[in-house]
C-alpha cells in the first residue's frame, strides 16, 4: 500500500489530535489529558481546512483523528465525513469510555471512519483498569465488539513498559479473540504522565522484538512496533543467511518526521506527538510546506547525521532509532535511541545503557 510513497514528500500517517480533553486520566497519558477543552483548539473551519490542506499530499492519505478523546467534539462526524469526502483514509483512536456507543460507532462508520484503534494494556478487566488508573476495560470491549458488528477493522494499541510486559502473551489472546487486522506494539517513550512508568530495559526490549516477530508470522493479524523502529533491524537478523527483508529496505520504515507527522489540538506540527518540538503551526504555515522543508523534518530524515551509535549503525537506513525517544533522554533528536541494545561494529564511543546484543533470547512469560 505504501511502496509507492515518498516519505519525503508526504508522511504515510498523519495524526491530528483534534483535542486534548479525555473523560479518562490515564497513568501513561502523552497527551496530559484533561476534562475540559483547550479554549485554543483548532475551530471546526480551521479543521476543515487542515483536512483539505492535508490533500495537497495526493490521493489516500492516511488520517488519524486522535487525541484525549476525539469523541469529546461534537463536530467529530463533521469533520471526519468531510476528510472522507476528500478522498482520505479517516481512522480514529477513540478513548474507552461510555460515550463509545454502538450507536456512535455506527454513526462513525456511515461518516466514513474506515479503522478504530483501541488500547488494551492488559489482558484482564483487574490487569487493564489497574495499570491506566481508570476502569476502562469492560467499556474498551464493548466498543470492539461494536466495532466489528459495524464492520469497521479494528486495531488494538497497548503499551509495553515494566508493568506490561510480562502480560503481553495473554494480550495476544486477546487481540487473536476480537478479530483484529493490527497490534500496534508501543514502547514507552517517557513524556507527559507515562514520565512515571518504567520502561522495559534494553534487553528486554530485544527479547520481546524477537517474540514479536513470531508472532507476526503465526497470528492472522499484522503487528507493528511504534516507536521501536529497531523490530526492523531484528527482523533483518532473524532472517536466512544472505536473504534481506527488500520491503523494508526499499520503504526504510515510519518514524519521527519520516513518514510521520502529527497535528496538535492547537495547530502545532511535530514530527511526532512524543516528540513535541514544533516546526510551524498551520494557522500561518502551510502544513505540506512544514512537512516537507521544515529544517526540523529534514534532519530526521538523514540518518548518517545522527549522533552515536544509531549514527554508525549498518541499520540505520531501515531502522534509525526512536527519534522520540532520543528527545525524551536527551534533548536532542538526533542522539541515539536509548532503549536499543545493539552496538555496531564500527562503534567505539560510550554506551549510555551499557547492554548489548548476545543472541540469546526468552520471549514474554507464558
Amino acid at each position: 500500500m505504501f511502496d509507492d510513497i515518498d516519505p519525503t514528500r508526504r508522511p504515510l500517517v498523519l495524526v491530528w489530535e483534534v483535542t486534548q480533553a479525555c473523560g479518562l486520566a490515564c497513568r501513561h497519558c502523552r497527551a496530559n489529558a484533561r476534562p475540559e477543552r483547550h479554549p485554543d483548539e483548532l475551530t471546526t473551519a480551521e479543521g476543515k481546512r487542515l483536512l483539505e490542506d492535508a490533500a495537497e499530499f495526493g490521493d489516500n492519505q492516511l488520517i488519524v483523528l486522535s487525541g484525549g478523546d476525539p469523541l469529546v467534539r461534537d463536530d467529530l462526524i463533521e469533520l471526519a465525513a468531510h476528510g472522507d469526502d476528500l478522498g482520505h483514509r479517516m481512522t480514529i483512536t477513540p478513548s474507552g469510555t461510555r460515550s463509545l456507543t454502538p450507536d456512535l460507532v455506527c454513526a462513525l462508520e456511515a461518516a466514513g471512519i474506515c479503522r478504530m484503534a483501541l488500547s488494551l494494556d492488559g489482558s484482564t478487566r483487574e490487569r487493564h483498569d489497574d495499570f491506566r488508573g481508570e476502569e476502562s476495560f469492560e467499556d474498551t470491549m464493548r466498543a470492539a465488539r461494536a466495532a466489528r458488528d459495524a464492520g469497521i477493522p479494528l486495531q488494538i494499541n497497548t503499551t509495553v513498559c515494566a508493568d506490561t510486559v510480562a502480560d503481553l502473551p495473554a494480550i495476544r489472546d486477546r487481540v487473536r479473540e476480537l478479530g483484529a487486522v493490527l497490534w500496534s506494539v508501543f514502547f514507552l517513550v517517557p513524556v507527559g504522565r507515562g514520565r512515571v512508568l518504567d520502561p522495559v530495559s534494553p534487553e528486554r526490549a530485544e527479547e520481546t522484538m524477537a517474540w514479536l516477530h513470531e508472532v507476526s508470522e503465526a497470528e492472522a493479524f499484522g503487528v507493528k512496533t511504534t516507536e521501536a523502529p529497531f523490530y526492523r533491524r531484528v527482523g533483518l537478523q532473524r532472517a536466512s543467511a544472505g536473504e534481506t527483508d527488500s520491503a523494508a529496505e526499499r520503504r526504510g520504515g515510519i518514524t519521527a518526521g519520516r513518514g510521520f507527522a502529527f497535528v496538535s489540538h492547537t495547530g502545532e506540527v511535530y514530527p511526532s506527538g512524543f516528540l513535541p518540538a514544533s516546526a510551524g503551526n498551520v494557522r500561518d504555515r502551510d502544513l505540506v510546506d512544514v512537512y516537507r522543508n521544515a529544517d526540523l523534518f529534514e534532519s530526521l530524515r538523514d540518518p548518517d547525521a545522527f549522533a552515536g551509535k544509531c549514527g554508525v549503525c549498518e541499520f540505520r537506513q531501515v531502522c534509525g532509532g526512536s527519534r522520540s525517544r532520543a528527545y525524551a533522554a536527551t534533548g536532542d533528536p538526533l542522539e541515539s535511541d536509548p532503549l536499543c541494545s545493539y552496538v555496531p561494529e564500527e562503534y567505539d564511543g560510550p554506551l549510555p545503557n551499557r547492554q548489548t546484543t548476545t543472541g540469546e533470547r526468552s520471549e514474554p512469560a507464558e
